[in-house]
This record gives C-alpha cells, sequence and structure tokens, in this order.
C-alpha cells in the first residue's frame, strides 16, 4: 500500500495543469540530445568548449524600475556615447515596469541603443502575489506590458526580449509558459549562490536545472524555448552572496570610492580570471545615486572595462545570442556593430487620468494618442 501511494505521489508531481496544458516533469540533462543553438544543459562549462583566454568576458548592466525625470540624468552621464574597445556602442538592459514611467523617455533609451526588458505592469510589493501567480496572471502582468511597452514607447514589438521578475519572486513553471505564449526569449530573475566560482553560464529548461533554488518555486517542468541567463551572486566583504548589487549588505560605505573600486573589481576577477561567465552588475539607479563614491568607482570601472580587448558591455539579449553561436575572441570583435533604425516620438504629456485600481489620478508622457483612462491590469492600453 505504501509503495502505491508513493508511485501515485510521483506521478501527481510528474505533471503540471497550466491553462489546460500537461507539463512534463523535466528529466537530468542528455548531453547527447541537448544541442546548440536551441538547447543547453545547465553547465560551468563554457559554450563551444572554447577555453577562458579565447572567451569574450561579458558584463551585463541592469536597471529596474520606472523611467522618468529623476534617474534619467543618471543615465545619460553615465552611458550614453560609451563604446567598447571594439568601437562598438556599450549595451545596457533596462527592467521597465509601468506605472510612473515615462515612455517618451523609454524611447531615448532604446534609440540610444539599450534594451528595453519588462519587469511587470503592477510591480505589487506583495511577494505572495508573484509566488502563486498563475499562467493567465503573469500573461496579464508581462504578456500585455510587452503590447503596452512598444504602444506606448513607439519601439519595435520585436526588440523586447527579457524579463525580470519583481523582488526576483519566482512562479515556478507559470513564468516559462507565459514566455513561450508571450515571445520572450530569456529571464534574468534567478540567483545563484552555489555556481558563482566557477559560474553558471545560460542554459535552457528541455531538462532538469541544476541551479540552486534560492527563492522559490522554480521551474520543474521541461519547457523548451525560454532561455535562463543566471544572476550569478555577488560576495560582500563578509563574504556573504548577494544578488544585486544595493543588496551587499557589508559593503565599503557612501563615500569610499577606493573601497568600492576594490570590491567591484574583486567580484569582477572572480569570473574573468576563471571561466569566463556574464559577469552581472544588476543594481537600482537611485543607489548609484545617493552613494557617490560608488558612482566615482562605477565610473572608473566602466572606464577600465571599455579599454579592454576582450571584455564587451553587452544587453542580456546580445548574450544568449553569443552562447547559441559561441566564437573566440578574436572573431568577436571584427563582427559588425549593430545597426538601429531609431523609432520616432512626439511627446504627449497625459492627465489626470482615472484608473481603476487608485483613486488618485495619473498623469504620464507618451509617444502618441493619450489613452482614455490609465492602462492597468486587463486593459493595458487604457481603452
Amino acid at each position: 500500500m505504501r509503495t502505491a501511494t508513493v508511485l501515485f505521489s510521483l506521478v501527481l508531481v510528474a505533471f503540471a495543469y497550466t491553462k489546460g496544458e500537461e507539463l512534463k516533469l523535466a528529466e537530468p540533462c542528455d548531453t547527447e540530445a541537448c544541442k546548440l543553438p536551441s538547447c543547453r544543459c545547465s553547465s560551468s562549462a563554457i559554450p563551444g568548449d572554447l577555453e577562458p583566454r579565447d572567451t569574450p568576458q561579458f558584463v551585463v548592466l541592469t536597471f529596474d524600475d520606472g523611467v522618468n525625470v529623476n534617474n534619467i540624468p543618471l543615465y545619460r552621464n553615465l552611458l550614453y556615447n560609451r563604446v567598447n574597445k571594439n568601437r562598438c556602442n556599450v549595451g545596457v538592459t533596462f527592467f521597465v515596469n509601468h506605472e510612473y514611467t515615462d515612455y517618451s523617455l523609454v524611447n531615448e533609451l532604446y534609440n540610444r541603443g539599450f534594451e528595453i526588458g519588462l519587469h511587470s505592469i503592477t510591480h505589487k510589493t506583495d511577494t505572495q502575489y508573484w509566488r502563486e501567480a498563475s499562467y493567465e496572471t503573469m500573461m496579464r502582468e508581462f504578456g500585455d506590458q510587452k503590447t503596452q511597452m512598444a504602444h506606448f514607447a513607439n519601439i519595435p514589438i520585436s526588440a523586447i526580449h527579457g524579463l525580470r521578475s519583481p523582488f526576483l519572486q519566482m512562479s515556478g513553471n507559470s513564468t516559462y509558459q507565459m514566455m513561450n505564449s508571450a515571445g520572450l526569449r530569456y529571464d534574468l530573475s534567478w540567483p545563484t549562490i552555489r555556481f558563482t566560482d566557477p559560474g553558471l553560464w545560460p542554459y535552457t529548461l528541455h531538462y532538469e536545472s541544476t541551479q540552486d533554488c534560492i527563492i522559490p518555486p522554480c521551474p520543474t517542468a521541461s519547457i523548451p524555448g525560454p532561455w535562463i541567463l543566471p544572476m550569478v551572486a555577488w560576495t560582500d566583504m563578509q563574504g556573504f552572496p548577494c544578488s544585486m548589487v544595493d543588496s551587499c549588505y557589508y559593503n565599503p560605505g557612501s563615500d569610499n570610492e577606493e573601497g568600492w573600486f576594490k570590491f567591484i573589481l574583486e567580484n569582477f576577477e572572480r569570473h574573468y580570471l576563471n571561466n569566463r561567465a556574464p559577469f552581472g552588475f544588476y543594481i537600482h539607479e537611485w543607489y548609484i545615486r545617493v552613494n557617490p563614491g560608488l558612482q566615482r568607482a562605477f565610473t572608473r570601472f566602466l572606464d577600465m572595462i571599455n579599454n579592454l580587448n576582450d571584455v564587451f558591455m553587452v544587453n542580456g539579449n546580445d548574450v544568449i545570442d553569443w552562447v547559441q553561436n559561441p566564437i573566440p575572441v578574436d572573431e568577436y570583435v571584427k563582427k559588425d556593430c549593430q545597426r538601429l533604425t531609431p523609432a520616432a516620438c512626439r511627446p504627449t504629456s497625459c492627465g489626470p487620468l482615472q484608473s481603476d485600481h487608485n483613486p488618485t489620478p495619473y498623469y504620464m508622457t507618451i509617444c502618441n494618442r493619450c489613452p482614455r483612462r490609465y492602462p492597468w491590469l486587463n486593459n493595458p492600453l487604457g481603452e
């Protein structure tokens, strides 16, 4: 009887039901069947079996939350007109949530060559909401936001590839089911504190992930399609892991430029002098703004890596491109720089707009005609 009960339980956990679809429990990765460019096992091995010295060191800088007049000055001052050593413009990814975002400024960032990713419509602070989010909820939060972002910022919907969940709160299989339906390519929400030295390279969910599950629930099903770009944790000054720079509790202090520069460099070198897994600098703009020592040190760090022949600031989508078709650094530097067709924007100020979730009227700046109501869940275009 006990054996039958155990077998029945295993059958139950082997399948997940989302939107009426049957998801099979992911099996251990078959390295013979899982091949690039469409499939990759979770691993710290360098794609393409390259040696570290032949591997480009990618630096992935991301900023979370709304884009508005409060943070655009730092973005302009810190990032505009920067180029890598190969003379291509640097890449940065902005994970943008809807509320209090100025979409004309999102358009400006896009036209500067930066990647626009999704960070949800509501950015609710209730982590249980995200932890228990169903496929349908994730489609409303992210699938609809993709349409919303393209519409109000007037950028190509085909240019939106990545997402980051609010507070890095995983939603299990729902996130990746949604990504397939919404045509999203990669997720940058999943921290690892186990695979940091050497770091974990991006992989797909065809097979079971070996990545540690820091903020459950993590995906358990076989979901071919989406890529995971792991958030390889930093180590703070007391040896504790931190996935976002602004969550490193033991840090050099607000005004300590030399301390911050050394701190950043030590975490960078853990990648650069090892297997060259992408080095993530994940942060919120306000944290740089209120810590002048960090801001000066970060500027020095960017100046340094932009002058290294084998280090490249790129966006998350660029990393997945390379992983799917890994080439040595001496070939990578010869690639043509990406050419961007500018997206037009005539900034339009809208408001006061009434909403269905907040009695306080909203104002917003967009690149087209004003909506009738403030856009929100179930009405992402404010019609």
